[in-house]
């Protein structure tokens, strides 16, 4: 029997690790680290008012470079046997992308702005918009959007997030296409559909970080989300106005008649 393999890629806070694995017996036969470069010198990251930014250059390059080392020495015979490619991170650390799908700070002009950036799960910047969400979820006389993650909303989630950038940096506010969870830009990246209307959206981010659920008819009401800011009008269609069950989750939008979208749970 010709033994088959996967690559693991695990995106942590610090570096992102990839290994080599027989999938017959689950042993690990190749592994490399590498560690964030720009994040080790603290660059985008402000302790003082909890704000902790990743570039995705440092994601890009720990990709490339830590596979290339998991891979590195392995038999002919291992390396043509893989058959798969999966990968996980943390979360919620969502980004502001362009049509293209493309983090705004991978782009000229916002290299150095952290707002551009990924939104680390560890940044706490949006602990006010976090309590504006628990709040609004309790007195605005509709569904409980909370009720199926425990009943707070985290600072550390995805609405929190948006909100928060959105209101921090006109730049990016005026900019950002989309926006897309780390866990859903790597896959996207690997098959080269970072397009925001291809690209799928993990369950477990859509569901545990931006409250999308069947019962809702996909995320947060829209009248909701406007009330607790305006800024966030028009988001809900951006990711899911409608949905249609099959192997998987398709949610298509339209917005203002201008543009199709689609919203992919896998």
């Amino acid at each position: 029997m010709i033994k088959k393999y996967v690559i693991g890629i695990d995106y942590g806070t610090d570096s992102v690790r990839s290994v080599v694995v027989d999938t017959t017996n689950g042993k690990i036969v190749g592994t490399s680290v590498f560690d964030y470069p720009r994040w080790k010198k603290g660059l985008y990251c402000d302790p003082s008012i909890n704000q902790f930014r990743q570039h995705p250059f440092d994601y890009v390059e720990g990709l490339e470079q830590s596979v290339k080392g998991a891979l590195a020495g392995l038999a002919p015979d291992i390396v043509n046997n893989i058959v798969g490619i999966t990968v996980d991170t943390t979360g919620s650390t969502p980004v502001a992308v362009d049509k293209d799908g493309t983090p705004l700070s991978m782009k000229k002009g916002y290299e150095n702005n952290p707002d551009a950036m990924f939104v680390l799960w560890k940044d706490h910047t949006a602990v006010k918009e976090a309590a504006e969400i628990n709040n609004m979820a309790r007195t605005w006389g509709g569904t409980d959007f909370t009720k199926f993650e425990g009943g707070i909303y985290s600072s550390e989630w995805f609405w929190a997030k948006i909100l928060h950038v959105l209101r921090n940096s006109d730049e990016v506010r005026k900019n950002a296409w989309s926006w897309v969870e780390h866990c859903d830009w790597i896959p996207a990246l690997l098959t080269g559909k970072t397009d925001p209307l291809q690209l799928k959206r993990s369950r477990c981010a859509a569901g545990h970080k931006a409250m999308w659920h069947e019962d809702f008819n996909g995320l947060p009401d829209e009248k909701f989300l406007s009330k607790i800011d305006p800024l966030l009008k028009g988001l809900r269609e951006d990711f899911s106005a409608k949905h249609t069950l099959a192997i998987q989750k398709l949610v298509i939008f339209r917005q203002n008649g201008q543009r199709d979208s689609v919203f992919h749970l896998r």
